[in-house]
C-alpha cells in the first residue's frame, strides 16, 4: 500500500516546541495570511532558545507550506492553507454528517483480518468471548490529505456479506444495510487522546499530537451490537460544534445544548 508522508518536523525538542506553537497560531488564525513574523533574534528571545533552534523551526514551517521565507523581506505567513478548510460537525447531527463525509471522501485500507475482538470491544457489543469479528483499519482522506484513522469491528457472520475491496470503496454503514442489517440505534462518545507512532504516521502528524477520539456502538432492531467504531480525527481538519440555548430564569439561567431544537422549529 502507498505510504502517507508524515509532517516535516524539526530535530530537537526545543525546535519542535517552537514549531508547534507557531503552527497552532497560524492554523487557529492568530497569525493571519500575509502577516510578517518577528525576526529570528526576537523569536529566540520570546521562546528562550537559540537562533539556530528558531531557524530549524522556521525551516520546518516553510517545508510544510505554513510560511514563506524571502531574503531581505522577512518571513510571512503563507496565504495557502496546507490542509484546506476544517470540517465542521454539528453535535446534534453528527451521525448523518459522518455518513455523508464517508460518501464524499476517499479511504485507504490499511489492514483487514478476522479474529477475536479486544475485551473492551466485546463487552461493549455484548459478544461472547469466542465470537469472531472482522477487524478493519482505514485512513480517510480529503484532497489526498489524511484526516481520520478508523478501526471497525463487525461480527464475522455479518461481515462475510461484503469483501475487502467493498470496504475500501463503500462506507461501512451502507455495506451493513446492503447485507440486510436493520440498524436501530447508536451510542457514541467523543473525547481526546494522543497519537501513537502508527496512527501518527498514517495521519501525517507528530507522535504525541492531540487527536479527537470518537467511539461508536451501532445496534440492530433486536439490540445486538453490529459495529464498533474507534475513530481518531485530526483537530486541525475536523471540529465539533454544538448549538446552545440560554434557558431558566433568574439566577438559575444557564446554557443548555439545543438538542432537537432545529427539528422542532421546522
Amino acid at each position: 500500500m502507498n505510504q502517507i508522508k508524515a509532517a516535516n518536523l524539526p530535530d530537537g525538542t526545543k525546535a519542535q516546541r517552537v514549531y508547534l506553537s507557531l503552527r497552532d497560531q497560524i492554523t487557529e488564525g492568530q497569525l493571519s495570511a500575509g502577516e510578517t513574523l518577528p525576526g529570528e533574534q526576537r523569536l529566540a528571545e520570546k521562546f528562550g532558545v537559540s537562533r539556530v533552534t528558531i531557524r530549524r523551526a522556521l525551516e520546518a514551517l516553510a517545508g510544510n507550506g505554513l510560511i514563506e521565507r524571502h531574503a531581505g523581506s522577512g518571513t510571512r505567513v503563507s496565504g495557502r492553507s496546507p490542509h484546506g478548510a476544517r470540517a465542521a460537525m454539528d453535535f446534534n447531527t453528527l451521525m448523518p454528517q459522518l455518513v455523508e463525509m464517508g460518501q464524499s471522501t476517499t479511504a485507504r485500507l490499511l489492514s483487514f483480518s478476522y479474529g477475536k475482538a479486544p475485551e473492551a470491544v466485546a463487552t461493549a457489543m455484548g459478544l461472547q468471548d469466542d465470537r469472531q469479528v472482522q477487524i478493519a483499519t482505514r485512513v480517510r482522506l480529503t484532497d489526498e490529505v489524511p484526516f481520520s484513522h478508523l478501526t471497525t469491528y463487525v461480527p464475522a457472520e455479518i461481515a462475510r456479506n461484503y469483501s475487502e475491496s467493498d470496504l475500501a470503496t463503500t462506507p461501512l454503514f451502507k455495506l451493513l444495510e446492503r447485507g440486510g442489517v436493520q440498524i436501530e440505534e447508536a451510542h457514541q462518545t467523543v473525547s481526546a487522546t494522543l497519537a501513537g507512532p502508527d496512527v501518527a504516521e498514517a495521519l501525517g502528524v507528530a507522535v504525541g499530537s492531540a487527536l479527537l477520539s470518537l467511539k461508536r456502538i451501532v445496534r440492530d432492531v433486536e439490540g445486538n451490537g453490529v459495529e464498533y467504531l474507534s475513530g481518531l480525527y485530526r483537530p486541525d481538519m475536523f471540529r465539533l460544534e454544538m448549538p446552545l440555548a440560554r434557558v431558566g430564569t433568574g439566577s438559575a439561567r444557564h446554557w443548555e445544548p439545543a438538542i432537537g431544537r432545529s427539528e422542532a422549529e421546522e
